[in-house]
């Protein structure tokens, strides 16, 4: 690949789930995770119904899938509107260092724009550094830690 204008970033549409599929396994095999089938059809369907606030965003070069991007909106008890929530980032190994990453995030960054979001944020594994040379490069840390129960 030698060019990002040959990229383009568009929301997801129902003709790209066999091609969004393999890059949605490889996410769950970079983090050590396995989503169920009905799951991953049920987070598909999301994408595609106009009343979930659940999206997701693809990077295309020459029509072939090689990013994901998933965000939420979800409303805030600090502020009058929803945040915007980026849950998921991948980009296919072969094609790393062509700031596909931060075209995807861009996307996200207009549509929170364009909702009025609040604020628009992500979390990473932190053994994810390559990840989060990019995140460091386009954003800042919020200093919060996360916990689970």
């Amino acid at each position: 690949m030698n060019s990002k204008n040959s990229i383009t970033i568009e929301a997801a549409g129902q003709e790209d789930y066999s091609n969004w599929l393999p890059l949605w396994i490889n996410y769950q095999t970079f983090y050590r995770t396995q989503i169920s089938d009905n799951v991953t059809k049920l987070t598909w369907e999301r994408f595609l119904s106009p009343s979930e606030p659940v999206y997701c965003a693809v990077a295309k070069y020459d029509g072939k899938i090689v990013g994901l991007v998933h965000y939420v909106f979800h409303r805030s008890t600090w502020a009058e509107s929803n945040y915007c929530y980026l849950e998921d980032l991948f980009v296919s190994e072969e094609v790393r260092g062509q700031h596909i990453g931060k075209q995807l995030i861009e996307y996200v960054q207009t549509q929170a724009q364009k909702h009025h979001a609040s604020r628009l944020y992500w979390r990473t594994h932190e053994t994810n550094l390559r990840g989060q040379r990019l995140y460091d490069w386009v954003a800042k840390k919020s200093g919060m830690i996360e916990y689970r129960m």
